[in-house]
């Protein structure tokens, strides 16, 4: 609760700091001076609703979402030897971890992967491909658990939700904002919003969006590392490190839909170059955890 209501704080500080800049810059007066009739306040307040909303209502359904596009199946009673190792090394990360019991999954892949997720740390959900649990020995399953739990307790997709919500209050805010301005003092359109506005606004969106997006993704880079010395303080160092190389022998190391690759302890090979990358290589990851050992 405390890091959401320093995120909102904080958010409309910043808010009020892009306001007090673009009147700074005469953005206003200008648009005035076109016949703009632009209240910066009132948008900014609807970058915000729509911006941080849409966020918080993804994080509010994630555990749904992510057994629907996975597959998940919680395991209510262990049905095997297996299941019931899975289900008791959660509960004593958890336990020395200090959160709650999370929900305990499989989902169906043949691709060795996990995820966390869920809206509140005592309340998430820990999920494990059947590729996994085939491919890989239980000291390297207890490893992945352990990065799995540390994200949790670290509250790391809280605060990845959060940061998503800032990037896109600032997309819609200044994507608008741009659109106002090509339509009014560029085309000089006097009638309403013309199609300069909606055109513009959609491309400036697309554009500020991939900007953002870096952000988002350096910060779940960032995030990774945590999970990874987190993991190797549950379940040791070598146990973390043994883990991440036998999914480093991998080829993709991705089982999971896109909408949730950063979710996934490997994340897949980015596409187009390390920003936009939700995972750091798993060779980085490796040796900054034999630096630390």
């Amino acid at each position: 609760m405390k890091r959401v209501v320093l995120f909102i704080v904080t958010n409309i500080a910043v808010l009020a700091v892009l306001y007090t800049v673009m009147s700074l810059l005469g953005v206003n007066t200008i648009l005035d001076e076109r016949g703009v009739n632009l209240d910066m306040g009132k948008l900014l307040v609807f970058s915000a609703v729509f911006g941080m909303g849409g966020s918080f209502i993804s994080l509010a359904i994630s555990k749904w979402m992510a057994k629907r596009m996975t597959g998940a199946k919680v395991i209510e009673r262990p049905g095997n030897d297996a299941e019931a190792w899975l289900v008791q090394t959660v509960s004593h990360q958890a336990q020395a971890a200090g959160i709650a019991m999370p929900e305990v999954a499989v989902f169906p892949s043949e691709s060795p992967n996990a995820f966390a997720t869920g809206a509140r740390k005592n309340a998430a959900l820990v999920a494990v491909s059947t590729g996994l649990l085939r491919g890989m020995n239980k000291d390297e399953i207890e490893a992945v658990l352990g990065h799995e739990i540390s994200h949790v307790a670290n509250g790391d997709m809280v605060t990845l939700a959060l940061v998503q919500g800032v990037v896109n209050t600032f997309v819609l805010f200044l994507s608008r904002l741009v659109g106002f301005f090509v339509d009014r003092v560029i085309l000089k359109n006097e009638r309403g919003l013309g199609i300069g506005f909606f055109l513009t606004s959609i491309a400036a969106q697309i554009v500020f969006g991939i900007l953002a997006s870096t952000i988002v993704m350096a910060f779940s880079r960032r995030r990774e590392f945590r999970a990874d010395a987190g993991g190797a303080r549950l379940a040791g160092a070598n146990k973390m490190i043994a883990a991440l190389e036998r999914l480093k022998a991998v080829a993709d190391g991705q089982s999971l839909p896109e909408q949730m690759a950063a979710f996934g302890i490997s994340g897949g090979r980015g596409r187009f170059g390390r920003l936009f990358m939700s995972h750091p290589p798993l060779a980085e990851r490796i040796e900054r955890l034999k630096q630390h050992a």
